[in-house]
């Protein structure tokens, strides 16, 4: 046992009962589930909002895109001053949570609207840029082995909390948009307590890779982590504008069988289904076929089905409910099963010097793609209705097939998964 305890400290993960590690993984994916209730917390009210805030079509959307704006400023800010190399992931972690609680808590204050709401909803995502990155480096600590399940089932973790604001949208004590705002903000907290006091702290020394802006052109330059990293971007054109839009097309397609807070609570419960519960399964069957049959294989198959699924939901509008609930259950497994394993293929594919650069171009970049797709729907919704927008997000995945192809080929793909590719 002495042995073992001087093992620990001197950060030898081979030694490392695996049940700490599932230990840490679940403790850190439901801090993370948590957290990142905020994300979604304004547009799960946004037609309450835009009432009491007399909000524009085009202010609604940038209350969705503005939290993506402040997560892309926070993680390069975060990146460039090396935050992960000078405080332990649990404090970045657990005080990123607490900043994100506090500034969506906040906009209950606002009851006329403004510019501040916006100004909030840029720091909650620049908050969250130390939540999630920083969990997904964590867990890929612990994890040096089955990596695409384990950041798998904290990627599901995120989209549970993601969707978790549909779902507090239904119950009767929170159908008041204050109530969902402020009980998003409480998770948050919650979320705070648990990463201070009681996630296990990493045995070993903690020091992810730093990103360094003279270190961007090596990684344009690396030819299989730029197919990577284009895999995960077009995978990103359609996550984000799926997860924000799909709650809309739900309640205008449920519009003319139910009315009021019985539509309000269908819909979300829906909304929370196909993207939380659905979403959450899919992230850990993408993670196990990955490290089972390897990342690009996987990821090809998920944008594959995902890409359909967006092509055909528009036909189910305003038809039988079941129906477009069936095909909104497959769109919201198969559209995040891939998520994990773009980050988890960067590890892989880059040398150790470039990983903390190549981590943050792949999500900074990406996450600028998704305000580019959400304006694009909320652009063209009006124009050519809920029928045939959504089909603009199979552009995405189409380019992220294309991508992940052209990386298999590569001799280098071998490294992945451990010869999984």
């Amino acid at each position: 046992m002495a042995r073992s305890a001087r093992a620990f400290q001197k950060g030898d993960i081979q030694e490392r009962p695996p049940a700490s590690r599932w230990n840490a993984l679940a403790w850190i994916t439901v801090a993370e589930l948590l957290a990142m209730s905020v994300w979604f917390s304004a547009s799960a009210v946004t037609g309450a909002l835009t009432r009491q805030w007399n909000l524009s079509g085009t202010a609604v959307v940038w209350l969705t895109s503005s939290v993506q704006l402040g997560f892309v400023g926070g993680a390069l800010v975060s990146a460039t001053l090396g935050l992960a190399d000078r405080f332990r992931p649990h404090m970045l972690m657990g005080w990123g949570a607490m900043g994100a609680a506090v500034t969506t808590g906040a906009l209950v204050a606002f009851s006329h609207g403004g510019w501040e709401p916006f100004a909030l909803r840029v720091l909650t995502g620049a908050s969250l840029a130390v939540v999630y990155p920083v969990a997904v480096q964590w867990v890929a600590r612990w994890f040096p082995h089955q990596r695409g399940l384990a950041v798998g089932i904290l990627i599901g973790g995120l989209t549970v909390g993601s969707a978790l604001p549909h779902l507090l949208v239904g119950l009767p004590l929170l159908q008041h948009w204050q109530g969902v705002l402020a009980g998003s903000a409480a998770l948050a907290v919650v979320s705070w307590a648990l990463v201070l006091w009681v996630v296990p702290e990493h045995p070993g020394p903690f020091k992810p890779p730093a990103f360094r802006w003279d270190r961007v052109g090596a990684v344009l330059r690396d030819h299989p982590v730029m197919w990577a990293n284009l895999g995960y971007w077009g995978h990103m054109w359609e996550l984000y504008a799926m997860w924000a839009w799909l709650p809309a097309f739900f309640l205008a397609s449920l519009a003319s069988r139910w009315h009021g807070s019985a539509l309000l609570g269908i819909a979300g419960a829906a909304s929370f289904a196909a993207i939380g519960l659905a979403g959450f399964a899919g992230a850990l069957a993408g993670g196990w076929a990955a490290d089972r049959w390897g990342r690009t294989r996987a990821t090809i198959g998920a944008m594959s089905v995902s890409g359909a699924m967006a092509l055909v939901i528009g036909f189910t509008f305003q038809s039988a409910p079941w129906v477009t609930l069936l095909v909104a259950l497959v769109w919201g497994f198969s559209v995040i099963a891939d998520s994990a394993q773009f980050s988890a293929a960067v590890t892989e594919l880059a040398p150790t010097s470039l990983q903390g650069s190549a981590l943050t171009l792949q999500m900074a970049v990406g996450f600028l793609i998704t305000i580019g797709s959400i304006n694009l729907v909320g652009s063209l919704e009006p124009i050519y209705g809920w029928s045939h927008v959504l089909m603009v997000l199979a552009a995405g995945p189409a380019i992220g097939v294309w991508a992940m192809a052209r990386l298999r080929r590569l001799p280098e793909s071998l490294k992945l998964a451990h010869g999984r590719r």
